[in-house]
């Protein structure tokens, strides 16, 4: 409570996870984050309901969460995927790919881009045109 995290016991961390600012970040029960992931301040990890089993997100390796980002569900974010500030996803988001707006859509990263936590960059998106 002293930091403003919850993070569910049961839940799985991968190694490497930074939390940037943590204050607000909560990852619920069955959520699984991947390795390499970076989260900044206001991330929710959420749960779809009260049921048991299988209802939170499930997060990839080297995924980027931006601040006030919301996931809810039992969906998935891609291997090598951003999920920009103050986004909502309600859906899988494929690997390499960046998630942005309520509801969020999905826009394809280019294949030569490093893994989005090297960067930290939350602005940019470039396009192979």
């Amino acid at each position: 409570e002293k930091f403003q995290v919850d993070v569910h016991p049961a839940a799985k961390m991968g190694r490497g996870i930074m939390l940037d600012h943590a204050t607000g970040v909560v990852i619920g029960e069955s959520a699984v984050v991947g390795d390499n992931v970076s989260m900044l301040h206001g991330v929710t990890l959420g749960g779809s309901g009260k049921g048991r089993g299988d209802r939170h997100p499930k997060i990839g390796n080297g995924v980027l969460l931006g601040a006030g980002a919301v996931i809810l569900g039992p969906v998935s974010v891609g291997h090598c995927s951003k999920v920009g500030a103050g986004s909502v996803v309600l859906t899988d988001v494929p690997p390499r790919h960046v998630a942005v707006g309520v509801p969020a859509r999905y826009i394809p990263l280019p294949k030569r881009n490093d893994e989005p936590v090297k960067t930290m960059d939350q602005v940019t998106i470039s396009f192979d045109i």
